[in-house]
């Protein structure tokens, strides 16, 4: 790993924490709405700052129009960020009002308030995505709960799957998923252009999907398109994802029961609760989605989790126990500002 990746991936997270009482540090807040997740972290949000207002608008530009041909997870990403908010503006004693504007804009509005639990923002600096392998440790039924009920929202629920059985029919539509996309040249495509081969290339993007944070060694971009067709093959991830699957102790299924923009946002929030309540507990998350991006598989993944008519699994985790990885980087708050 980079000392200067690891100094700038510091940097970031060490942003001034908005104090409870007084006024709101807006500018704080939405910097630490950016570092909430998104696929293939790209960061697809703008951010609009008013009069005790912050408005998370989508960013189109940064859209993945392979793997998300419906933007779903871009409008999660959001959800994702406008959670952020919501739990920094709570640990500093601020209440927010959520509405969802045409066009699928979040306008997040404060007023202090008491008696907010902010517990969960704690964890914004620290939560990661990790796609490596957990340690296979079982997760207590204390954390079981606790999950389930930071997972759950208005029309969202979560499944948590230990069962091994259905661990391994999701298993199996993993693998079919990997086989479908990694077949398609517009998917690696897509893939391979946010993809940073070196910390360098990180750290002037300040984006996107750092290869030595999966563990894969820095090597220069003409070097990684050569070697791609070797090493980014469908039987290579299937094993991958078939070793990490292995020691994955329990999945989270985000179920809803609509398939729009307003479900997707919803979803972002409730997996971000779940993602922040899980890194104060110690436990590791890691997406799997290949069975809802893959929309042929859908039925098969319902089946598997047995969901009653109408429900729709939306978003799929790993969660597990294990080491930390290297946090992914992002852009400065300035590139993502817009006038109100």
């Amino acid at each position: 790993m980079s000392a200067a990746y690891d100094a700038e991936a510091a940097r970031q997270r060490a942003i001034p924490w908005p104090a409870a009482g007084g006024a709101l540090d807006l500018r704080a807040l939405a910097r630490l709405g950016t570092l909430a997740p998104s696929s293939h972290n790209t960061q697809p949000w703008l951010f609009r700052i008013g009069d005790e207002m912050i408005q998370v608008a989508p960013d189109l530009t940064r859209r993945c129009p392979v793997v998300d041909p419906d933007d779903a997870h871009l409008f999660k990403s959001l959800g994702c960020a406008a959670e952020t908010i919501v739990q920094a503006a709570a640990a500093a004693g601020h209440a927010t009002a959520m509405r969802i504007e045409p066009g699928g804009s979040i306008t997040l509005s404060f007023r202090a308030a008491e008696g907010l639990d902010g517990t969960l923002a704690a964890a914004i600096p620290q939560r990661q995505c990790t796609r490596r392998c957990f340690d296979g440790r079982p997760i207590a039924p204390g954390q079981r709960k606790a999950l389930a009920a930071a997972g759950t929202g208005e029309g969202v629920r979560v499944a948590l799957v230990e069962d091994a059985a259905v661990r391994g029919a999701i298993g199996d539509l993993v693998a079919a998923g990997n086989r479908a996309q990694l077949g398609d040249p517009a998917f690696r495509a897509e893939l391979f252009a946010w993809v940073r081969c070196t910390a360098g290339e990180a750290i002037a993007t300040g984006d996107g999907l750092s290869s030595f944070a999966a563990g894969q060694p820095a090597l220069p971009r003409w070097l990684v398109r050569l070697l791609l067709p070797v090493v980014l093959t469908a039987s290579a991830q299937v094993a991958r994802d078939s070793e990490h699957l292995a020691t994955t102790p329990m999945l989270a299924a985000f179920v809803a029961v609509s398939d729009d923009i307003p479900a997707w946002i919803e979803i972002g929030r409730c997996y971000q609760r779940l993602a922040l309540r899980a890194t104060l507990a110690g436990i590791r998350h890691a997406h799997i989605n290949q069975p809802i991006e893959v929309r042929d598989l859908r039925p098969h993944l319902h089946a598997a989790l047995g969901l009653g008519p109408g429900e729709q699994a939306l978003l799929l985790l790993r969660l597990g126990y294990g080491a930390a990885a290297p946090f992914s980087l992002r852009r400065p708050l300035d590139a993502m500002l817009r006038p109100v």
